[in-house]
């Protein structure tokens, strides 16, 4: 059975302690950021569901008030590659920050990664949401945004350089010439910009995919243009359909004037499912988690996410007037405009983003949340969902065991992968090798 709008994207966005910032309290429920047998497990339930992706997000920060699952956690890149030979099909996509790395190690990482996952990585491309990280790299300041996102887009650049430091076919390893690399198919970087100079070439082959696939969040003005001319998969915090519609549109033209085709970008809102067997049944676990939510942890998640710390604010009273985030400025809009929408007191607002790290909650029965997620992907706001269970495992499984079925019944979503690259699944191309780089190093095969 086939759907008119076509077949959704889904992603699982796995915090070991779940997204609920009481997730990891509840009955059943595993805590487990650097649990590696658990990550494995949730990673398999994604693949035997036959999602697109796996994801990790990360931060080069922690304090004791940050949410659970963000406190301690496994650098993403190592455990993405212990995880990739635990699965076959499902993409496996880390956040590593553009602030905080340099561009010759990040691009041999992902390289590695693409070539031990035979094509399945994606990079989440992020500036840096917390200013606390700067003190972590000898930095006196973080920088502010503009800034940031000027860097990223030279970063990116040079980081695609480097993978195309070697053309697809420079690796002969023909026993009988003694021919191992063609030499002239090897180019030299040698770029010098105003943030980066990386000489290259990268010490590693082309990946597979030509590229890892490209993530991007960014929802500012600046971001906007850096997802469109750059991104390939963008991550979003929606809360309302028709803002959603509005944002993928902006989204699809900004794409065309940067001379791109718009449907090789892919739109996944987060959302948090909460799968019961009706509603009352979905909202009495909300409930239960509620009761299990600690006051302060709550509160800093949310001030992470508006940029502001909020821990002087009367929680009765509405959302007070806050100047821009400087941080992660597509929850602070989303959220400012939801607490105005409802009517909100900074508590309620509070407690709902607790629920969803400030993406959009669902909860009933899984026909109510199968029906939540094709009016949004039908009227074209999105092109699949970025899912995240409030508590792992069983939120998780009850997701793919129950909602995923429905979709799967009404042409939504594949029954079984046709493809074996992240790229496959996602329906990007992979990027030529442009052989249009410095001269080679040699001009003879060694």
């Amino acid at each position: 059975m086939s759907h008119p709008a076509g077949q959704m994207h889904l992603g699982i966005f796995t915090l070991g302690a779940g997204h609920h910032v009481a997730g990891w309290r509840m009955p059943g429920a595993e805590a487990g950021s650097e649990n590696l047998e658990l990550l494995q497990r949730i990673i398999q339930t994604g693949e035997r569901g036959k999602f697109d992706l796996f994801f990790l997000a990360d931060a080069v920060n922690t304090s004791p008030a940050m949410h659970p699952s963000m406190r301690v956690r496994l650098e993403p890149l190592t455990l993405l590659s212990a995880l990739a030979v635990s699965t076959s099909r499902i993409g496996l996509v880390a956040t590593a920050s553009t602030t905080y790395s340099d561009p010759y190690n990040l691009a041999r990482l992902f390289a590695s990664l693409d070539h031990i996952s035979k094509g399945r990585a994606g990079w989440n491309i992020v500036t840096g949401a917390f200013a606390e990280a700067a003190a972590n790299f000898s930095r006196d300041r973080h920088p502010p945004h503009e800034e940031r996102y000027a860097a990223a887009t030279e970063f990116v650049e040079v980081a695609k350089g480097l993978w195309d430091s070697w053309e697809d076919d420079a690796l002969v390893m023909d026993k009988e010439s003694g021919v191992f690399t063609d030499t002239s198919k090897m180019h030299v970087l040698d770029h010098t910009g105003k943030y980066f100079s990386v000489k290259g070439p990268l010490n590693i082959s082309r990946p597979p995919q030509g590229y890892p696939v490209i993530v991007q969040a960014g929802t500012s003005n600046t971001g906007r243009d850096v997802a469109a001319s750059i991104g390939e998969l963008l991550f979003t915090v929606q809360q309302d359909l028709e803002a959603a519609k509005a944002f993928a549109a902006d989204i699809r033209a900004r794409a065309v004037k940067f001379g791109r085709d718009p449907s090789h970008i892919k739109i996944l809102p987060g959302v948090s499912p909460i799968v019961g067997k009706d509603k009352a049944d979905a909202r009495a676990k909300l409930a239960e988690l509620g009761a299990l939510m600690e006051p302060v942890s709550s509160l800093k998640v949310l001030s992470e996410r508006l940029g502001h710390d909020l821990s002087g604010f009367p929680l009765d009273e509405p959302l007070p007037e806050l100047p821009p985030s400087a941080g992660m400025q597509g929850h602070a809009v989303a959220l400012t405009a939801l607490a105005k929408r409802e009517n909100m007191t900074l508590r309620e607002l509070r407690d709902y983003t607790a629920a969803a790290m400030g993406h959009r909650l669902l909860y009933g029965s899984p026909e109510e949340i199968a029906d939540g997620l094709e009016e949004w992907f039908v009227a074209g706001a999105c092109d699949g969902f970025n899912i995240m269970p409030p508590w792992f495992p069983g939120a998780f499984e009850d997701f793919v065991d129950q909602v995923v079925p429905i979709l799967q019944k009404r042409g939504l979503f594949r029954t079984e992968y046709t493809g074996t690259t992240l790229r496959d699944h996602l329906g990007l191309p992979r990027p030529e090798h442009p052989a249009k780089a410095a001269a080679p190093l040699l001009s003879a095969a060694s």
